[in-house]
């Protein structure tokens, strides 16, 4: 019997497309044998002893760290390959100037010479999956083929795996095409083996997406987003691509339920670049009395007009790919609660008892550890522990903070939306927008200061529009285009939108607002002006707190810093105007006049 001939249990579906589409991978990649993943508990638990038999996972101390397990990469695949992934649209202006563009023809022939004989030796494993709740109103499905167990593990964490979404395609659902292969055979074409690695991986990546086909192909990476491929490959590139024409939005976004003292409730997305404190904010604890926060995601939202008009979010992760180094006590329990068990970590480091540890998670670091290399390592080597982006990979469900509605088939309404980005100077700590196309203008606009040498140029901006700049799956031009067409259909319904900056630096150098729990002040008067219950002042830049609507209480915060902290200079934001005109120069014609509009809008006001 030969391997296409070879029947395939998949529960009590024989979903005809999925299974053609798999023997046509079968035939190119050639594995020695294939497995249908049902997602269930005794499935992971065999997938996880057999990769701690093969050495690829080490188990941790059942006492600290119960079901839980640590990963060490290839040094050479610790992160996202922004320089090896590819938008192939039809046409190259479809991709724009900030995504790398191949023609599909070209990309496909590439790509059929790397997965050519890629699963010699190992076994293909098919992953269904939903993104969102099962049958939910705006959840999605998809299917990854990999070559990777660890993968299939990952994947069962971030996603709703198995059966369910399999008999959903089967009844005629949508669904998007993944394959990934870590690009290692241990049998090459002569038919010579090899033995296997702890982390197998190639020195050549794609991280390869297909518009217009709905398609991504990821091969010589087991890392992250190069090899979950429902996480940014499918949940933003492709799903942003998939909204546009559906008219919604696929957003790198956090979610939060905030609740006030009076018990109203009230649902917010925010967009983020890294380092300006997104975690932080989605699994805040807050200090000032009678105000909660709750979770429903931490980095991406899927948003959609409702029945009723207004704008509903969902979460469509199942799980936190978060972040280790910097995660404590002190800047994040929540998270820290989380990983207390079931959960996978890659590239921190492991303590003499069979725990983990990583840069900021205690003050103090243990006498020895053994690194995320797997080498000895004392406070006084002089490098870092853990890898600067080590993770871990844990169900959203263990988190303490979690919002009973965080997995609800219709997702929540949406309030208010909030970008930010780390800015040292001129950004005042909260603005709201005039209007939609104004917020629209503050996301395009969204930067991030640069600090140190090592970054680039200190106080130089660094462009990351709606935090989407490495996740966009079309040209970034458009898909702005796209906002304002959405907030068009949405109206007088439309969410109120503002920016914040916890990072704003005084004369002397040190911040001006202390961040982490005390940020709920900032989305206290956000819920507050939402709720029309907090006055505003107006500004050349937008809406600004008025004098006593900003709860400080217990701050040691003088009148001259809070004074510097909403200081609007005119002659600073000229030239910002001119930064942000720069900036979408190289997008050309393709700009909306509306944006452009608001530009000159700010002008205008700043001069008066």
């Amino acid at each position: 019997m030969t391997l296409l001939d070879r029947p395939f249990a998949i529960g009590n579906s024989q979903t005809q497309d999925v299974r053609r589409w798999v023997d046509e991978i079968a035939a190119l990649t050639t594995p020695a044998d294939i497995v249908w993943i049902d997602g269930s508990r005794a499935e992971a638990h065999r997938l996880a002893r057999q990769l701690v038999d093969e050495g690829k996972l080490i188990r941790l101390n059942a006492e600290w760290r119960p079901g839980s397990f640590l990963a060490r990469s290839d040094p050479a695949d610790v992160a996202r390959v922004e320089s090896r992934t590819f938008i192939a649209s039809e046409k190259e202006e479809d991709a724009g100037p900030t995504n790398n563009w191949m023609a599909p023809d070209r990309m496909r022939a590439e790509l059929e010479v790397a997965f050519d004989g890629s699963m010699r030796g190992r076994t293909m494993y098919v992953v269904p999956f939903s993104m969102g709740p099962v049958g939910g109103a705006l959840s999605k499905l998809g299917v990854e083929i990999t070559d990777s167990a660890y993968v299939v593990l990952s994947m069962g964490i971030m996603t709703r795996m198995g059966q369910q979404a399999l008999d959903l395609i089967d009844a005629g659902e949508a669904w998007v095409k993944a394959v990934h292969s870590v690009g290692y055979p241990l049998i090459d074409a002569d038919g010579v083996t090899r033995p296997d690695v702890a982390w197998p991986a190639n020195d050549t990546k794609y991280i390869s997406h297909f518009p217009e086909s709905r398609e991504i192909w990821s091969f010589g990476s087991g890392y992250g987003g190069n090899a979950l491929l429902g996480k940014k490959s499918y949940a933003l590139r492709i799903a942003s691509v998939i909204a546009r024409d559906e008219g919604w939005l696929a957003e790198h976004m956090l979610i939060i339920k905030v609740t006030s003292p009076a018990g109203r409730v009230f649902h917010l997305v925010a967009a983020f670049p890294s380092a300006c404190g997104k975690t932080n904010l989605a699994m805040l604890r807050s200090p000032l009395p009678g105000w909660r926060v709750e979770t429903i995601g931490d980095d991406i939202a899927w948003l959609r007009q409702g029945p009723d008009g207004r704008l509903w979010a969902i979460n469509p992760e199942a799980g936190f790919f978060g972040v280790a180094p910097g995660t404590g006590e002190s800047t994040n329990p929540n998270a820290m609660e989380t990983i207390w068990g079931n959960t996978i970590f890659t590239n921190v480091a492991l303590t003499d008892d069979g725990d983990v540890w990583w840069e900021g998670k205690t003050k103090q670091a243990p006498a020895h550890l053994i690194d995320w290399e797997g080498n000895d390592w004392t406070p006084a080597s002089g490098r870092p522990a853990a890898h600067p982006n080590s993770r871990f990979t844990v169900a959203s469900a263990q988190c303490p903070s979690i919002a009973d509605e965080w997995d609800a088939q219709n997702g929540v309404p949406i309030d208010a939306i909030i970008f930010g980005g780390r800015r040292a100077s001129n950004v005042p700590l909260v603005t709201e927008a005039r209007s939609w196309s104004h917020g629209v203008y503050m996301g395009a606009t969204i930067s991030s200061e640069q600090t140190a040498a090592a970054e680039g140029a200190v106080g130089e901006l660094r462009r990351d529009p709606f935090a989407m700049l490495p996740f966009c799956g079309y040209n970034m031009a458009d898909y702005w285009g796209h906002w304002l067409k959405v907030g068009e259909e949405l109206g007088g319904n439309a969410p109120k939108v503002f920016n914040v900056n916890w990072f704003r630096r005084g004369k002397d150098g040190s911040f001006l607002w202390p961040g982490f729990g005390e940020n709920i002040r900032v989305i206290e008067w956000i819920c507050n002006r939402v709720a029309g219950e907090a006055e505003a002042v107006e500004s050349p830049i937008g809406s600004l707190p008025a004098e006593g609507s900003l709860t400080l209480d217990g701050l040691d915060m003088t009148k001259a810093q809070l004074t510097e902290l909403f200081d609007v200079n005119p002659k600073a934001w000229l030239d910002e105007t001119d930064l942000a005109e720069a900036y979408f120069q190289q997008f050309g014609d393709k700009v909306p006049k509306r944006l452009r509009a608001e530009l000159d809008s700010i002008r205008w006001r700043l001069r008066e």
